[in-house]
């Protein structure tokens, strides 16, 4: 768990990919890497994914891929088979992550309240999925929960844009965000390869000039 955590640290940003068709995966994974941003979390949304995993981690040994919306120990095992680094869920399901931890496998399930928290405690979880970030109150509500949980670290995903970026990336207990507006489903299925390395190009860029302490 601890290369796949320290690369999000590096990183700060992962972005979140839906993607219909396999044959995208390479040139998307290209586009990511040429923009700086060599990370993906590609969701179990579509039945695309695993082989999309296998193919970008292929095509892009150097990249950090893991994949998102794990919502079975089913898809936890594909994932993991197609080379997966890290899995994500969107709640805290205990038999998914029960099952991750008991492989290896890096897991950072969704939380959402105290209770969630606490939850991912009694595992030994200290870096955890916010989500959803935005809906559910922003950093606003993320500072609050998070003030009895100092010793936790959180992974924001969910309505997080280049505008809100920098904010949440300065909050202490902020180990990286996830967020998919460099790289949106219907500029994959479009092909718009050079518009996501620009666009991902930007979000690198922003990440740099994020400056101050955490708060």
């Amino acid at each position: 768990m601890q290369d796949a955590l320290e690369r999000l640290r590096q990183l700060r940003l992962a972005p979140v990919i839906v993607i219909d068709d396999p044959a995208d995966a390479e040139p998307l994974a290209e586009a990511l890497v040429a923009g700086g941003l060599p990370c993906a979390e590609v969701t179990f949304r579509t039945a695309a994914a695993a082989e999309a995993i296998r193919r970008m981690t292929k095509a892009q040994p150097e990249m950090l891929v893991g994949a998102g919306t794990v919502l079975t120990t089913e898809q936890a095992a594909q994932a993991r088979e197609a080379g997966a680094q890290f899995i994500v869920s969107p709640g805290f399901n205990p038999v998914v992550v029960d099952y991750c931890l008991e492989r290896g496998i890096p897991i950072f399930p969704g939380v959402c309240t105290p209770t969630e928290i606490e939850a991912g405690l009694q595992r030994g979880l200290k870096v955890l999925k916010f989500f959803p970030a935005e809906p559910a109150g922003g950093l606003s509500y993320l500072k609050a929960i998070s003030a009895p949980y100092s010793m936790v670290e959180f992974i924001p995903t969910g309505g997080i844009n280049a505008e809100k970026l920098p904010a949440y990336l300065s909050f202490r207990s902020v180990v990286a965000c996830g967020g998919s507006w460099m790289a949106p489903s219907d500029w994959i299925r479009a092909g718009q390869f050079d518009r996501i390395r620009e666009e991902t190009a930007k979000a690198v860029e922003a990440i740099r000039q994020t400056t101050g302490e955490r708060t």
